[in-house]
């Protein structure tokens, strides 16, 4: 208790709360410019000489009896610019038109549909099981079948060589020829 009541050297303690009650009375008001200070520009005049700009005439007191509440945070309201944000953004409307009224697809690029490649019947049959296997397990527990020693084996076993199979099939395409232009960039 005793390190409150007075601080080393002979300084008063702070009264905290009095410095909170001026905090709060003071909230909403604009600080006093620092001495030396310039007067505030507004963004019309960002772009003038300093001899341009005049000095804006200093703000009338508030009255004693506040008639509209103070926006929360107002020193915002001195910023330059406010109201003006990314949100506040909106995109220009298209001025590309015909004389006919239709807007013109000029620029506008829609790339081609892409080729898949031809899948042969082995691929085929290998993704059925490594579908279908599974489907067929699920669909057995949600009809309650007996698990039978051949649906067991169809199940795991027809996803198992499918998914063998195009793991297989992957590893093989890899050709030596490093001349063909039809698989990407060549450096």
């Amino acid at each position: 208790m005793a390190e409150h009541e007075e601080s080393s050297g002979g300084v008063p303690p702070l009264d905290e709360e009095a410095a909170w009650a001026a905090i709060v009375a003071g909230y909403g008001q604009e600080p006093p410019d620092p001495p030396g200070a310039r007067p505030f520009r507004p963004i019309e005049n960002l772009m003038l000489p300093e001899e341009d700009v005049q000095p804006e005439p200093p703000a009338a007191a508030p009255p004693a009896s506040p008639t509209a509440p103070t926006a929360l945070g107002s020193s915002v309201v001195f910023a330059p610019g406010v109201g003006l944000g990314p949100r506040d953004h909106s995109p220009a409307e298209p001025k590309d038109e015909d004389p006919a009224g239709e807007a013109s697809d000029e620029g506008h690029f829609v790339p081609p549909e892409p080729e898949l490649p031809p899948a042969d019947t082995t691929a085929k049959f290998a993704w059925l099981a490594v579908v279908g296997g599974p489907v067929l397990l699920l669909l057995a527990v949600l009809l309650q079948w007996d698990m039978t020693w051949w649906l067991t084996t169809l199940g795991i076993g027809g996803f198992l060589g499918g998914f063998a199979t195009l793991v297989a099939r992957m590893s093989g395409d890899t050709n030596d020829d490093d001349d063909d232009p039809g698989r990407g960039a060549v450096v």
